[in-house]
């Protein structure tokens, strides 16, 4: 178990609409400097997916693709006590101030990419958010089961709803 503390901030600008938020960087998004950096981690396919658009492969693509459709990301944890990658190995979190990024932004939607930033921003951060988070199941590859990749698909598909540009009707 080790000492982890998150090693670069939240991607956002003021026009973003939705906040994706996952636990703590893995070791590989770590030794890469941004998020879901693991090969096998399915976030930027599903992403991609969604939007019918090519699957953005370097930083500074998947920066843009977040920023053309109005996505911020960051993660619940701050620091904590980590075994690799795990998740479930967890321990003596301190968490981000995620009212603060709220306030520079436009977001109005949270989703949580797994089991546990949706527990953890349960406890720590809705009830200084005041935004209830969406919760939606993880990429990574640790998450095995069979026919994954569509059913991602399926259930990111509602970070479109608050993405997508609407007409004026005025």
């Amino acid at each position: 178990m080790e000492y982890v503390e998150h090693e670069f901030g939240p991607f956002y600008d003021t026009t973003s609409k939705v906040l994706i938020l996952g636990s703590i960087p893995s070791k590989k998004s770590r030794a890469m400097g941004f998020y879901y950096a693991h090969p096998q981690n399915r976030f930027w396919k599903t992403l991609a997916a969604i939007y019918n658009e090519e699957v953005p492969t370097s930083i500074e693509e998947q920066k843009q693709f977040l920023s053309n459709h109005h996505i911020a990301l960051w993660d619940v944890i701050k620091s904590c006590y980590i075994t690799g990658s795990s998740d479930q190995s967890i321990r003596q979190v301190t968490v981000n101030d995620i009212s603060s990024l709220l306030k520079k932004t436009n977001i109005q939607a949270i989703f949580t990419t797994g089991r546990k930033s949706m527990q953890l921003y349960q406890k720590y951060c809705f009830q200084k958010t005041g935004i209830p988070a969406i919760y939606l199941p993880s990429p990574s590859p640790a998450n095995c089961k069979k026919g994954i990749e569509k059913w991602l698909q399926e259930e990111y598909q509602i970070i479109k709803q608050y993405t997508d540009e609407k007409e004026s009707l005025s």
